[in-house]
């Protein structure tokens, strides 16, 4: 009796607890009366169920093993809250690949803390002294077996019947589970991480069973949706140096906002307008978990970040035919990454061997001085200053990829580097967000001052682009004072903007429209430096072209376009913000089934490496054997001195 009492309120606690914590620390978009009714059903199944493997030992371990899976359970749910408050989104299976992050980001972590978080464990804490001062040393009547498959028999009814009445509600739930937040609304957190582990599974093992066949139709797609170069613009660019600037958390209602009377970002503004440069001021992220990563990754490869962790963590041994591996085949490029962070970070010292990068300068090639860093690495302004030398020991033409850190959450920065007020939305991490957004400018005024003085800027095709969102939905009341208006799913979904500009020398600048994302920019490229894409595998289509598909994919397989938005499983039209009337809805359903193509055949190739079967015309696959990014193991050492930086302090 005392063991059913004592399981009987733990189970209580934890499913009472779970509800609470799904219902206020979650924006899960509860709509109707059925969504309440599963958001407090969907904990009692699991919950019931992973409890219920402590009655499978005997004796008194029974109530260790229910304090320990209760204290397992509490701690997972725990680190969900902290994970979404920064990410807005679920811990993944290929999260737990990404530990080795976790040192790099405790700063970050602790900005995520709040003091209420204790009594998330106040269960855990009343149910130990339950069973110190009550129950240690009570003797425990054993269950029989079938007592313990009745109750395992129970809990998989309970949640037999969520699941029955969240497809009533949601048909094909588990089918089209892009978006995770969903299958949390749906299903519960703990049934969410049993289908998540699920899906991780069914991934790792495609690469097992994939063969050339399997990557037919992906060929068939991105060869019937490749766009034919714009002769305007195709070869304009060959020969020229190619400069990659990552803007950290850069979205796109910056340009030109003022705050305080002040223009934030004043030098991106002016680009806006520079006589060689094209400002893309409809052009999305597309990354997932994986944030800086996916972006990275979408822009050297054109393929998708996976739905589940960072394809740069878990699939860094795979095959890719990447930009710096196609440069320096075709053309004859150098290659080269530079970011102020450990090498291990986001596994990039590996997976840029498969990319074929040539040379990666990360911390270790820098003076990482203790007031020059930042909450992710070397501050933007020492970053690029130090870059220099190395910039300079590299034959031309070359193709660099700057990755910059200082405007990332949680956009701390120092009293004296800041130049600008914080803003009054009454977030502190939305008023931060425009001190180190006027930083980052003026880092790459003075880089941009480097590039004209060291005759580089002249002799180089210059891209950036807004790597991902830098505040997440869930500061949207912050952001109504940003933006003027409330942030509803449409609004949402337009945020998702970040910039693009494309200065290339000779040709003529100006504001382009176009619908255009991430996964978009190497096709782009290529053509501009005059190469043809059409043997390779891209999803994504030169931007410049008038063949363009503006149809752009989000993560979750929501979608935008020049016409039609999906958001939170919603349709809209892009250009009014109005929701489809339901005759509007053909043209969107379709859409979205080309979205969920998309989404799956990139999956497919990443996860089976299906790449290795196939090999493009004039390419020849990279051998990782060849690369080496520790310091030492380079032709040249460089030494890092300061030379004459331009400054604007």
């Amino acid at each position: 009796m005392i063991l059913f009492c004592f399981f009987s309120l733990l189970l209580f606690l934890l499913w009472l607890k779970t509800y609470f914590v799904q219902l206020t620390h979650f924006d899960l978009g509860i709509e109707n009366t059925i969504q309440q009714f599963l958001l407090f059903l969907n904990p009692l199944g699991s919950s019931l169920l992973f409890l219920g493997f402590a009655f499978l030992v005997k004796g008194r371990k029974k109530f260790v093993l229910l304090l320990v899976i209760n204290a397992l359970m509490s701690s997972l749910l725990y680190a969900n809250v902290l994970y979404y408050r920064f990410f807005n989104d679920f811990i993944t299976v290929p999260n737990l690949a990404q530990t080795q992050n976790l040192g790099d980001v405790r700063s970050s972590i602790t900005t995520l803390l709040t003091p209420w978080d204790v009594f998330l464990f106040a269960d855990v804490a009343i149910l130990l002294f339950a069973f110190v001062f009550k129950c240690k040393s009570i003797e425990i009547k054993e269950f029989t077996t079938r007592r313990v498959l009745a109750l395992f028999l129970v809990a998989l009814s309970i949640s037999g019947v969520n699941l029955a009445i969240a497809e009533t509600d949601r048909p094909q739930l588990l089918t089209r589970g892009f978006d995770r937040n969903y299958i949390v609304k749906y299903l519960g957190m703990y049934n969410y991480q049993i289908y998540d582990a699920v899906q991780s599974t069914r991934a790792s093992t495609q690469r097992v069973f994939a063969d050339s066949d399997s990557l037919t139709e992906a060929l068939r797609f991105t060869r019937s949706n490749y766009a034919e170069p714009n002769p305007d613009y195709f070869g304009v660019g060959k020969g020229l140096n190619v400069i990659y600037v990552h803007l950290e958390s850069i979205q796109n209602f910056l340009i030109h906002y003022e705050l305080h009377g002040e223009e934030v970002t004043p030098f991106l503004n002016s680009l806006t307008e520079e006589e060689h440069t094209l400002y893309f001021n409809n052009f999305f992220h597309q990354t997932a978990q994986g944030k800086t990563a996916d972006a990275e990754f979408m822009i050297a490869n054109s393929l998708y970040g996976l739905p589940q962790g960072a394809a740069f963590t878990t699939k860094g041994l795979n095959t890719y035919h990447a930009a710096p591996a196609i440069l320096g085949q075709q053309q004859g490029y150098t290659s080269a990454v530079f970011h102020g962070n450990k090498g291990s970070f986001w596994n990039r010292n590996e997976i840029y061997k498969s990319l074929g990068y040539d040379h990666f300068y990360d911390a270790s090639y820098y003076d990482m001085a203790p007031e020059d860093l930042a909450d992710y690495g070397l501050m933007d302004k020492p970053f690029f200053e130090q870059s220099i030398p190395y910039i300079e020991s590299l034959p031309q033409p070359f193709y660099l990829n700057f990755i910059t850190v200082t405007h990332h959450f949680p956009f701390t920065l120092n009293e004296e580097e800041a130049t600008l007020a914080p803003h009054t939305t009454g977030s502190k991490t939305v008023n931060n967000y425009f001190q180190t957004a006027r930083y980052a400018d003026e880092a790459l005024e003075q880089f941009f001052s480097y590039l004209k003085e060291a005759g580089y800027y002249d002799n180089s095709i210059i891209i950036m682009y807004g790597d991902h969102y830098g505040i997440s939905n869930n500061h949207n009341r912050a952001m109504k004072h940003v933006i003027g208006k409330e942030v509803t799913p449409f609004e949402s979904a337009g945020l998702q903007r970040t910039p693009l500009f494309i200065r290339v020398p000779g040709i003529e600048g100006g504001l382009i429209e176009e619908y255009a994302g991430q996964i978009d920019l190497l096709p782009t490229l290529l053509h501009l430096l005059g190469i043809d894409t059409k043997e390779f595998v891209h999803f994504g289509t030169d931007l410049l072209s008038d063949q363009h598909d503006d149809l752009i994919p989000f993560r979750n397989g929501d979608f935008v376009s020049s016409t039609i938005t999906m958001a939170d499983s919603k349709f809209y039209d892009s250009q009014t913000g109005m929701l489809l009337e339901e005759h509007q809805l053909e043209e969107a359903l379709k859409l979205q089934e080309e979205v969920e193509q998309r989404l799956d055949l990139s999956d497919t190739i990443v996860n089976g490496d299906l790449l290795r079967f196939y090999t493009p015309k004039n390419f020849i696959p990279v051998d990782r054997s060849q690369y080496s990014y520790l310091r030492g193991n380079t032709e040249e050492e460089v030494d890092v001195e300061l030379l004459d930086y331009p400054s604007l302090q």
